[in-house]
């Protein structure tokens, strides 16, 4: 009261000396009317900064410490995964006995793929090929009624019909009715890791039997959404906190599951896979690390199969130690539109090398490294538009005799995010990428989402293999190191409910090594050097 007083002191002081003298009591009032004014849009601004921070407390208290990645292509899949729903959650609840049933989990999905591949560079051999890719899953978990134990079970049946190639052995694409998850739990909400400072509860977790999971960035370990099959373990994983809390650890020792495409999987015996992965949320607002560890180790002489269930050459039956460390950082810059995820993958060991009668020639040194890095910029707009820059890289072997190999081991990774055409893995390359996103607001259909990049690609090492593109290598590098380009589009869209549709298409440009080392295959001297990939996806929900 005592500022108003003032304010209106001065102005009917400003309004005399304008005035000559006299002032008038409509200036008098007018001088009231603007300091009412200026003191409203100050009580306004102030509510707005009080709204505002209500909004964020809100949220710190419904999210915790968590802040979600922006960065493309890294969102790990839930546990349980998204197609599942707690069944007083879905359309069951309108029966009066299953209104209030809180502690059971289900989802059944259904997904057909239409691909058209021309000139896949997958394959050894240049065709039209045409697959009609089906995968169908089912999900029951048992929650709460009988905490601390609880379990879950997810089945999964992967098919590809109209393609042209043989499907008696291509993992990649078939998997005949099996197990991914099958594992009993202890939960306990309340632990002995007590809570954060925001009250949360710190649970802990302990899970026996076959686990299908993504880990960090999904560049290490993925249940590989995109491709036909899942990659599934067995063995033990262990949770401390959970991602409202502010540090969080996750434990396993495991062993792959070896998939076949016709019979029931088998647990590979060969390898064990042990893990630690941390985060730190403390500091959200700014940034959240994520340290790891890993340590995958393989016994040559228990080796029976390759990735597809076919013997294994004797050439692959070898001994392996290879440790992983790795840091990520990402966050949104505090006051800004922008957002970064950053990662460096360090890994040491040793293998055997051995010739194709299966003899050991050497030991080698494993001694490679990764790292990537993506800044994006969020624009103030209604479609919600980010763009984003990103570069990675992934260490290939230097020299085939030098007694090392620096190839980095993707370990049970994805390769989705490195290439739309499935064409690159996380080994031997270094890419530069731009993409956006967006979600265009139509009169005609909600909720569409669009992105879309280019990327470049390049061999870190020209001796080493292009992995994904059926295996090439020119081990005197006269080929060079350029792989090619590729610009890809995806359309994403609900139909309803219970359906939606992602449209997708790539074109990729090869490069001089694409050119030199595809046209060496025999039959294949004409061979072209683009492709092309469109696809079709329908997704549909049973609840």
């Amino acid at each position: 009261m005592q500022l108003k007083k003032i304010s209106l002191a001065l102005a009917t002081a400003g309004v005399w000396w304008l005035g000559s003298g006299l002032a008038s009591a409509e200036e008098v009032q007018l001088a009231e009317t603007q300091v009412e004014d200026i003191e409203q849009q100050k009580k306004v601004k102030a509510r707005l900064e009080e709204i505002k921070a209500e909004e964020k407390a809100a949220a710190r208290a419904a999210n915790g410490y968590y802040v979600e990645r922006r960065s493309y292509g890294t969102q790990k899949e839930s546990e349980p995964p998204r197609y599942v729903k707690q069944l007083n959650k879905t359309w069951l609840k309108d029966y009066d006995a299953l209104a209030d049933i809180d502690w059971l989990d289900m989802g059944f999905e259904y997904r057909a793929r239409f691909e058209h591949r021309d000139n896949d560079f997958r394959r050894n051999a240049q065709n039209i090929d045409e697959p009609l890719l089906l995968r169908t899953r089912a999900y029951v978990g048992l929650k709460n009624v009988l905490d601390p134990f609880r379990f879950a079970i997810e089945v999964q049946d992967s098919r590809r019909n109209h393609g042209d190639y043989d499907r008696a052995y291509d993992t990649r694409d078939v998997n005949q009715a099996d197990f991914l998850q099958a594992y009993l739990e202890l939960y306990y909400k309340e632990s002995i890791f007590g809570k954060d400072d925001l009250g949360n509860h710190r649970p802990f977790w302990v899970r026996a039997g076959r686990h299908a999971w993504e880990a960090g960035d999904r560049r290490l370990i993925a249940r590989n959404e995109w491709r036909n099959t899942t990659n599934t373990f067995q063995g033990v994983r262990a949770n401390i906190g959970e991602k409202k809390n502010d540090w969080q650890l996750e434990f396993h020792a495991v062993q792959p599951v070896q998939r076949f495409t016709k019979r029931l999987d088998e647990v590979d015996h060969s390898q064990n896979f042990y893990g630690v992965i941390g985060n730190w949320r403390r500091w959200s607002q700014f940034v959240t690390i994520e340290p790891s560890y890993f340590l995958l180790k393989q016994d040559g002489d228990r080796v029976e199969y390759d990735s597809n269930g076919l013997p294994a050459a004797l050439n692959t039956q070898i001994n392996r130690e290879i440790h992983t460390g790795g840091l990520r950082v990402y966050g949104v810059i505090p006051g800004t539109q922008f957002d970064y995820d950053a990662s460096y993958i360090k890994q040491w060991g040793h293998q055997d090398q051995k010739n194709a009668a299966g003899r050991v020639t050497a030991e080698l040194d494993h001694d490679a490294y990764a790292y990537n890095a993506e800044i994006g910029y969020n624009f103030k707009h209604p479609w919600k538009p980010r763009f984003s820059a990103f570069y990675g890289v992934a260490s290939g072997d230097k020299n085939p005799t030098d007694g090392k190999n620096q190839r980095f081991e993707r370990l049970f990774g994805f390769a989705r995010p490195w290439s739309n055409d499935d064409y690159i893995q996380m080994e031997n390359i270094r890419t530069p990428k731009i993409r956006l996103e967006f979600e265009p607001k139509l009169s005609w259909l909600e909720n569409v989402k669009v992105d879309t990049g280019f990327s470049w690609y390049r061999l870190d090492s020209a001796t080493d293999r292009w992995n994904a593109g059926a295996n090439l290598r020119d081990t005197t590098g006269n080929s060079g190191r350029d792989l090619g380009k590729e610009f890809d589009l995806r359309v994403r869209f609900p139909l309803n409910q219970y359906a939606s549709l992602n449209l997708g298409y790539a074109y990729f440009w090869g490069g001089d090594f694409v050119k030199d080392t595809s046209r060496r295959v025999a039959g294949q001297a004409d061979r072209d050097t683009d492709s092309e990939f469109l696809y079709t996806e329908l997704t549909l929900l049973a609840f």
